[in-house]
């Protein structure tokens, strides 16, 4: 029992292969690639159909029929591909539409168009003005077969009508929008540059009992003619609108008449082509050669599409027909220039990215100002769409002024990060200038001044402004505060200074000059300031600003520094003298030319007594 149930199963799934394997290998079958919400309101994409396309890696033209619904459309595409009805595309008797949607013919003729094999699909389209159907639906479809056909074939039966007319609007924004843009490229030296996509060859196919009378081109250019409209009725001025903006297609359109194939219209799918009237048959295989003529692979962006980027570019052009409640060019154009707008952005942000913040202010102004003329230029040359195009730009502008803001912030934050580090570098110098050990105002002039140009320089962008004000009164008080300390100092060195000169020329060297100058010295120091009863006074006679001259010179000049060197300095010194001391005077004698101290009363020669 259980085996058996086993075998079942695995029965079923061989089935459902095999029945999934037929359905994916057999493509001589239409197969539906766009389909009508549940609403019938909006389109949706058929996953079966796609799959036929995919496969394909040749470029791809699609020829498609659109028209009122039981005008024959389906009937016109089977004799196109030479099929019968049982075959090709399913005809309806009925009143209702056999065809929901847009369906396609899984076998591709394969045509060499220009020296490229190019793989054509005929797609069959739902008729107009059909039962339970909204006119925003049947707007959809039509703009949908407009963006994706090479060739549109609008299947009219007997004449053109006002309304037939109207319907074209959408392919008037169409050329309006990109046919316009097409044409300069084609003409002009951006020949080559991206292009949204070829407009599709526009075929007025007019199917008629009698072929007497006015030609096909006489009867469209007659419909297209304006329109009286001495009432000012608002619908007549949109159509008259429509049929001027038609001459924007120019060169993009034609018409064909097709006489009926046979009185018996119910019985079509009945006959052989022997059965047919022999005008029409004729006529079909003329019709034959004019699309074959004029069709094209589709070009989106400059190249033409295979399997795979045909579906990708439905899928685009269906996003952009559902955005809205109504479809418009408008949603078709920011769809497609979604692309290079997002180019055009990255193009700005690399620019401004590649700034070395910070930098000044007015340089980051120009250096916006460049990008951004780079990036409109960029969008120019490339975008899609005329009239709509604006919008794009407009977004894009939007979009680089938040950049900018954002690299605004960003050269804000660098300037005010390096501005910071610099003043705390010369806030810390102005602290180790304030606790020299041998106290130097020339010394503290150059610190001073080296700091004060090191921040000029180095200090860039918008903070700049804001830390100077910050240095000025930072070095305004270290500058106040070292001249206030600066003569006491001075004259605690000079005392100090003086009284180990004293002992030095006493004891040590025992120069009496220095002796007495370091005696003067002390003396001028401290006496001068009883007299005049404070040290204040001191640092206005013109001794102490000599002394302060002589001291400036021997503590800090550009060759020595004094103040870093004084230990070295002394010790060197210090040793010196106590070499001679101990070594040099016993060797080479006495040779001073200064007077020294003499320990040797009466003379070196004199006899000791006993």
């Amino acid at each position: 029992m259980e085996i058996s149930y086993w075998i079942f199963v695995v029965s079923i799934l061989l089935l459902f292969l095999a029945s999934g394997s037929f359905s994916i290998d057999n493509f001589h079958q239409s197969f539906p690639i766009v389909e009508p919400d549940p609403g019938h309101t909006k389109l949706r994409l058929s996953r079966e159909g796609l799959e036929v396309i995919s496969r394909i890696t040749t470029p791809i033209a699609a020829v498609a029929v659109i028209g009122p619904y039981r005008s024959g459309k389906s009937f016109l595409l089977n004799q196109l591909l030479s099929l019968s009805c049982y075959e090709g595309f399913g005809v309806g008797h009925m009143r209702d539409t056999k065809t929901k949607g847009v369906w396609v013919w899984g076998t591709p003729l394969e045509l060499d168009i220009d020296g490229v094999r190019t793989s054509v699909f005929y797609l069959d389209t739902e008729g107009f003005e059909s039962v339970g159907k909204s006119n925003v639906y049947d707007d959809r479809i039509f703009a949908l077969a407009t963006v994706m056909s090479s060739v549109l074939i609008y299947n009219l039966p007997e004449t053109i009508r006002e309304a037939d007319i109207s319907r074209l609007s959408f392919a008037v924004e169409l050329a309006e929008e990109f046919y316009g843009r097409f044409t300069l490229l084609l003409y002009t030296e951006l020949k080559g540059q991206d292009v949204a996509f070829e407009p599709a060859k526009l075929l007025w196919l007019i199917q008629r009992d009698f072929l007497q009378g006015k030609s096909v081109k006489e009867m469209v250019d007659e419909a297209l003619r304006h329109v009286p409209n001495t009432d000012g009725d608002k619908n007549i001025d949109q159509v008259n609108q429509i049929r001027d903006s038609l001459a924007v297609m120019g060169d993009n359109s034609t018409a064909f008449s097709l006489p009926q194939p046979h009185l018996m219209r119910t019985k079509l799918c009945d006959l052989k082509d022997d059965d047919l009237d022999p005008m029409y048959v004729k006529k079909r295989e003329l019709l034959k050669e004019l699309v074959a003529s004029v069709i094209h692979p589709k070009i989106v962006q400059g190249k033409p599409l295979n399997g795979k980027e045909f579906v990708s570019f439905l899928e685009q052009i269906l996003e952009a027909l559902n955005k809205g409640e109504i479809p418009s060019t408008g949603s078709l154009v920011e769809v497609f220039n979604r692309g290079i707008l997002e180019r055009c952005l990255k193009l700005y942000s690399e620019r401004m990215g590649k700034l070395g913040l910070p930098i000044p202010e007015q340089s980051l102004q120009d250096a916006h100002e460049r990008s951004r003329k780079e990036a409109m230029k960029a969008f120019d040359e490339q975008h899609f769409g005329h009239h709509h195009a604006k919008r794009s730009a407009m977004q894009l502008d939007e979009e680089m002024k938040e950049v900018y803001k954002n690299v605004i912030m960003a050269n804000e934050y660098q300037s005010s990060r390096l501005c910071e580090a610099l003043y705390t570098r010369c806030e810390d110098r102005m602290d180790q200038l304030q606790d020299l050990r041998l106290p130097s105002m020339a010394k503290f002039n150059a610190g001073f001044l080296q700091c004060n140009q090191s921040f000029e320089r180095e200090c860039i962008g918008p903070s700049k402004g804001n830390y100077e004000q910050r240095m000025m009164k930072m070095m305004g008080k270290s500058r106040a505060l070292f001249i206030k300390e600066y003569n006491q100092r001075l004259f605690d060195w000079l005392v100090a200074f003086s009284l180990v000169m004293v002992v030095v020329g006493r004891f040590i060297i025992k120069f009496i000059l220095i002796e007495m100058a370091a005696w003067i010295l002390f003396i001028f120091l401290e006496t001068y300031t009883r007299m005049f009863w404070s040290a204040e006074s001191l640092y206005y006679n013109p001794v102490w600003h000599f002394i302060v001259a002589t001291w400036e010179t021997v503590v800090y000049s550009p060759i020595l520094d004094l103040d870093r060197w004084a230990i070295p300095i002394g010790c060197i010194v210090a040793l010196w003298m106590l070499y001679w001391r101990c070594y040099g005077r016993r060797k080479h004698g006495s040779r001073w030319l200064l007077p020294m101290y003499n320990s040797h009363k009466g003379g070196s020669n004199r006899p000791r007594s006993d």
